[in-house]
């Protein structure tokens, strides 16, 4: 029995001035550093094999400060063969190095025009009912974004592709991502329905916890 641990992003200084950040690369806050390094530690005791984030430096700089409280280095592979080559030393991994995957697939949902307002301006701007059908429906994008379900249909294909191969390799996987790239994820793990999926909230900084046994998944309480 092996384990998927996915983790949200602590808060980032744009979560803390109530901003939507979708792919703006905006850093995490002083909260946010002190909730991944307490994730850091709840995860401390779990032996982390190989590990998954996005292309946004909030979800790395989570990873990274778990993983340092392991006392491991993530070496990132890359997905062009010549950066790949170039980019590791000739050993590969050397002892409580574990390699680590970055793609856009898991980046946070993209917000287009609403990226870096403030929330509370955006409903001033375009009335609450609007804001509110736009961050909470499942297929309704926000000008020039994506819906949730444009990220479950991005983000989905790379988990099957790409992290649960891992998880059938016996390996425990941590995913350090977003709210909406492991809603998706959470989706298609536990079957939710398009319906319910939205009233989901995922903490900052707070590991989900699967068990992962012959193909299938049981989440840990």
């Amino acid at each position: 029995m092996n384990y998927l641990i996915l983790v949200r992003h602590g808060q980032s200084r744009w979560n803390l001035e109530n901003r939507f950040t979708g792919w703006v690369d905006v850093p995490l806050s002083e909260k946010g550093i002190r909730e991944a390094m307490d994730c850091a530690t709840e995860l401390e005791n779990m032996e982390i094999d190989v590990a998954f984030t996005s292309k946004l430096i909030r979800a790395q700089e989570t990873l990274f400060l778990i993983l340092a409280k392991q006392k491991k280095s993530g070496v990132f592979l890359h997905e062009s063969k010549k950066r790949d080559e170039w980019s590791h030393h000739p050993s590969r991994f050397e002892e409580n190095e574990i390699p680590v995957f970055s793609n856009d697939a898991l980046n946070e949902r993209f917000y287009g025009e609403l990226q870096g307002q403030n929330k509370q301006e955006a409903r001033g701007k375009f009335g609450e009912e609007q804001v509110f059908i736009w961050r909470r429906s499942y297929d309704i994008q926000p000008p020039g974004g994506e819906s949730l379900k444009d990220t479950y249909e991005r983000t989905i294909p790379y988990f099957k592709e790409a992290i649960i191969p891992q998880l059938e390799n016996e390996k425990n996987v941590l995913v350090a991502a977003h709210g909406n790239s492991l809603r998706s994820v959470i989706k298609y793990i536990e079957n939710i329905s398009d319906e319910d999926i939205p009233k989901l909230e995922l903490a900052t900084g707070k590991p989900v916890y699967y068990q992962f046994e012959n193909g299938k998944f049981t989440k840990e309480e």
